[in-house]
């Protein structure tokens, strides 16, 4: 039998996993070696016969970084624990890949977290050396990610929005990584008390593309902690230093 003040003085596992994100700075140097880079890869399902809308897409992507990263598996004693320490403690990257099918289907058995949202789906899995990345996911294509649509500028009333820079083009596996990193600081703009609701909605958040005067505005509210910015190192696609996305609390 479990002595009761050891389940009191027990770690809550989403406590940790809150502390971990609030408390990243990021930065580092990348190891010598290629294979060791630690990277979260990340799942979008983009079936060829009927792919999903693109706001759907990101958003699923981006709530699915956010629910692993907070998922209890994720804190003090979890098995997600130690590679989400690593990956937290190096410089954090993102690879997304395209899944559709049987692909899709291996996918949901690697250690995850998936997301619907709409008619998309995405998954999240949890970070590891770039050199062991298991057969099921390397495998999958991580370019060929394009799909059509547009994303809205009109603000969400309420909760937790990521704004798209308005002056970058970013493909959507691009965009996908980019907005899973702004899910993931948008918890340092909430209390622990707020960021346990907002996984038990399931990490709801919107994705929309900021008007450049909306853009400037966000910038100015970075110093006063109502915006957090997400800036690029520059690997892919982007320059380095680019702000991609930018993470505000609507009600705040």
């Amino acid at each position: 039998m479990t002595d009761p003040a050891i389940e009191d003085d027990a770690e809550d596992p989403f406590d940790d996993a809150y502390r971990r994100l609030v408390s990243y700075v990021g930065g580092g140097e990348d190891p010598d070696d290629p294979g060791d880079v630690l990277a979260m890869q990340m799942v979008v399902r983009i079936e060829k016969a009927d792919p999903p809308d693109r706001t759907d897409l990101l958003t699923a992507a981006a709530r699915s970084v956010a629910m692993l990263c907070l998922d209890d598996r994720a804190g003090a004693d979890g098995p997600w624990s130690p590679p989400m320490d690593d990956w937290c403690d190096a410089r954090i990257r993102k690879i997304a890949r395209r899944a559709r099918g049987a692909q899709w289907a291996a996918a949901q058995e690697v250690w995850g977290v998936t997301v619907e949202h709409g008619a998309a789906e995405a998954r999240a899995i949890v970070p590891g050396r770039v050199g062991d990345v298991d057969k099921r996911i390397s495998r999958l294509q991580i370019g060929g990610t394009e799909i059509g649509g547009q994303v809205d500028s009109v603000a969400p009333d309420a909760g937790v929005c990521l704004w798209l820079n308005p002056g970058l083009e970013m493909t959507v596996g691009k965009t996908a990584a980019q907005v899973g990193h702004g899910a993931m600081l948008a918890v340092t703009l909430m209390t622990v008390a707020q960021a346990r609701e907002w996984r038990r909605a399931g990490c709801d958040l919107a994705v929309r593309r900021a008007t450049p005067r909306r853009w400037a505005d966000l910038l100015d509210a970075g110093p006063a902690g109502r915006s957090v910015a997400v800036r690029d190192a520059g690997f892919t696609e982007i320059a380095p230093g680019s702000v991609t996305v930018i993470a505000e609390l609507a009600d705040r």
